[in-house]
């Protein structure tokens, strides 16, 4: 099914039977009872299979000089021993920025340079310290200030973009900021590790391993064993968590297959949890310069964005300046992203590439403006809405935008006209207290998406895509998606999902997963529902309720219509250029209150709220549940997550949930979420949108931006950590 026209019409999903409404999640009792199968626990599916140690690289740069693995070869249980050298030829995927095997160069600290296979866990583990590597060490870059000097134009999709003439208008502009902001490397963090089990039969190879984009993993372990993508199976029913570091396939599925073609049986791999920061990817590290220039009304006559980050050769851009495009007017504007070489591992998308930590940067710069204007900042924000692609005019127009129906939902609900506007004058106790918010802005992406629906001889819906779950709730909304359009129960349909012998899907990441995997399901039971009502010998106008097929006075049941062998489908929804035609994005706006003790510097975030705009929200409960745990991303964000790299040796030293800080739940005070109505009927057929990094995005800044109410301190260097509180109050 094309998708290329707006959905204007009503169409089987507007009734909202299912669809649209709260559903505990399907998956739930497998989740609760530990019988839901995650990678590492899928033993019966490769039984007797050996255990491999990824032995990471002492040096960030350099190369490898020799690898003794004799006395590793001898030690109990010990069956194999993989480096580059006994390998066989391996390429390097187009999506990996570094190689999965080290070999003889060195790209990055930890990065993967022998598997040790073993009979045991532990066997292969203590195996792996008696593997000896010489090296031949280079002196790494592990500084992105150090470096920016030297960074570069990035290669590819990014461009330097310039509308009007910024300089001029912003030299003319009654009221100026201009700032920098620094955001940190950051890590995923994810609770399940990165892990793999993988077993040859043959030529041919299956990985059960834990993966957001199962047709994107089957891609590049094809290119990277150089075999068929025929012969790569990936399956991956269950995962638990992502964030985007699994966006792509890691060193513990290439490693894992290495080791089981090496040894001739299944071999099982995952990383300890300090092997993840280094060993994997991270959302890299960012310095960034806002201007922006208004008259004495708060309108912005002049913006600009410019930001630097760091990645390994090859690499791309953090691109944070892409909310800064579109989320305010201005005539003239202007953005550029510029890439430093650095050899910390590969830099590269977390939850919100992009937004997230550009608006940590926009949206306190905003605040900074609201204060120099003695404006409020939700009004300096409404004034500055647009309904059209700032760069392109009305040429191209938004599908749909709500900001200003957001913030002065989120405010209301907020209490915000509470606020006292000057820093410093709320106490209670030892607590100077202060309220903060932020826009909340992330594109809505789209991707072609497909599925395999069924109906067998008793009624029963099944659907098979290869679309994951990461913890989102995928397999409640396409069964939700599949129950509305034909007519039947949320208990009569089974997803089976996360293989790559069903039907390609977007997959999870981007905030795309949810519309358009349902979007492809739709476009499946569309298909269907034609073939069925035709096996009944009905017309086009056939209705499906209530597990039936009715036309006229005439029913049969969505079984009977099946026949005794079923009818089976195969359909995917493939996306025209109306994102080219209509800006797409999702809106909301954040909200936080802290308190900042008087003595200490100690920041704690006593309530947050937002409302938010996403099209038809498929499902409240996990949208919110998303939501809320955005919103908990953005806290560690703004006071708490920071990757520290060690500039002499090129790795994170805080490389374990001991020293990189995450929120916990007493971080997490009392969240309210509210959904706008809206349907999206240019985003696709569900007229939906993508929801779950919307609410990243923004909600650190508010933070920030309620610190500085509190105490007024202004920390343009996140994460807002007491040391810094403490200096500014000096």
């Amino acid at each position: 099914m094309k998708f290329d026209t707006p959905a204007t019409a009503l169409n089987p999903i507007d009734q909202q039977k299912v669809i649209g409404r709260s559903h505990d999640r399907i998956d739930g009792p497998a989740k609760v009872t530990g019988t839901a199968p995650y990678a590492y626990e899928r033993n019966g599916m490769a039984p007797n299979a050996a255990y491999g140690w990824i032995v990471g690289s002492a040096i960030a740069t350099g190369r490898i000089v020799s690898i003794d693995s004799r006395d590793a070869l001898a030690a109990p249980g010990v069956l194999k021993v993989v480096t580059y050298e006994n390998a066989g030829k391996l390429a390097k995927a187009k999506n990996h920025t570094a190689h999965m095997l080290a070999g003889p160069m060195v790209e990055h600290y930890d990065q993967a340079v022998a598997l040790v296979v073993a009979e045991t866990f532990e066997q292969a583990r203590d195996a792996a310290k008696m593997v000896r590597v010489q090296y031949a060490q280079g002196t790494p870059k592990a500084d992105l200030a150090a470096q920016k000097d030297s960074a570069i134009k990035p290669k590819g999709g990014n461009p330097d973009t310039a509308v009007g003439d910024f300089a001029g208008a912003f030299a003319r502009s009654a009221v100026k900021v201009d700032s920098t902001y620094t955001t940190p490397d950051q890590s995923h963090a994810m609770m399940e590790p990165h892990a793999t089990i993988a077993s040859w039969t043959g030529d041919k190879l299956t990985l059960w391993t834990s993966n957001q984009m199962i047709d994107w993993a089957v891609g590049d372990m094809a290119t990277t064993l150089m075999i068929p993508r025929e012969n790569v199976r990936v399956d991956s029913p269950f995962i638990g968590g992502g964030f985007g570091g699994k966006l792509w396939v890691r060193s513990d599925a290439v490693m894992a297959a290495l080791g089981a073609r090496a040894v001739g049986r299944p071999v099982k791999v995952t990383l300890a949890r300090p092997q993840i920061m280094n060993n994997t990817t991270h959302r890299p590290a960012t310095i960034q310069r806002l201007r922006i220039g208004a008259g004495k009304d708060g309108r912005i006559d002049a913006i600009a964005h410019e930001v630097w980050s760091g990645d390994l050769e090859g690499g791309s851009p953090e691109t944070a300046a892409n909310a800064t495009r579109l989320l305010y007017r201005g005539e003239n504007r202007m953005t550029s992203h510029r890439l430093a070489v650095l050899n910390l591992g590969e830099g590269n998308a977390m939850r919100a590439p992009g937004e997230a930590v550009g608006l940590l940067a926009l949206e306190a710069a905003m605040d900074e403006l609201a204060e120099k204007l003695n404006m409020d900042p939700v009004q300096l924000r409404i004034v500055n809405d647009t309904q059209f692609d700032p760069e392109k005019g009305e040429s191209r127009p938004f599908s749909s935008r709500k900001l200003v129906e957001a913030l002065k939902v989120g405010a209301d609900r907020f209490g915000w006209s509470k606020r006292n506007p000057k820093p410093g004058q709320v106490r209670d106790g030892q607590w100077l207290v202060g309220m903060g918010m932020a826009s909340a802005f992330r594109d809505n992406v789209t991707m072609d998406s497909g599925a395999r629906v069924g109906v067998d001889s008793k009624g029963l819906v099944t659907v098979e895509t290869d679309m994951t779950d990461i913890g989102t709730g995928t397999y409640t909304i396409i069964a939700q998606t599949a129950a509305e359009m034909m007519g039947v129960p949320l208990e009569g349909v089974v997803v089976k999902l996360g293989d790559s012998r069903f039907p390609a899907s977007a997959g999870s990441g981007g905030q795309w997963g949810a519309n358009s995997s349902t979007a492809g399901v739709y476009a499946a039971c569309m298909t269907l529902r034609t073939q069925l009502a035709q096996k009944a010998g009905f017309n086009a106008d056939a209705t499906f309720a209530d597990g039936k097929i009715t036309s006229g006075n005439r029913s049969v049941s969505l079984g009977e219509a099946a026949g005794p062998t079923g009818t089976v489908v195969t359909d995917k929804i493939e996306f025209g250029d109306l994102s080219k035609k209509y800006a797409q994005a999702t809106f909301g706006s954040h909200f936080a209150e802290v308190g900042v003790d008087m003595a200490t510097g100690e920041i704690r975030v006593r309530r947050m709220g937002g409302a938010f705009a996403a099209g038809r929200i498929l499902n409240p409960k996990s949208a919110r549940n998303q939501v809320i745990g955005a919103m908990a991303m953005g806290v560690g964000a703004a006071l708490m997550e920071d990757a520290v790299p060690d500039p002499r040796f090129g790795y994170f030293v805080n490389h374990d949930m001991a020293e990189y800080h995450v929120p916990v739940h007493a971080d997490i005070p009392k969240q309210d979420v509210f959904f706008l109505s809206e349907l999206d009927e240019k985003s696709s057929p569900m007229k939906a949108k993508g929801v779950g990094e919307l609410g990243i995005c923004g909600a650190g800044a508010a933070i920030a931006n309620a610190v500085y109410n509190a105490c007024g301190v202004r920390i343009r260097d996140y994460p807002l950590t007491l040391d810094k509180v403490i200096k500014g109050m000096a």
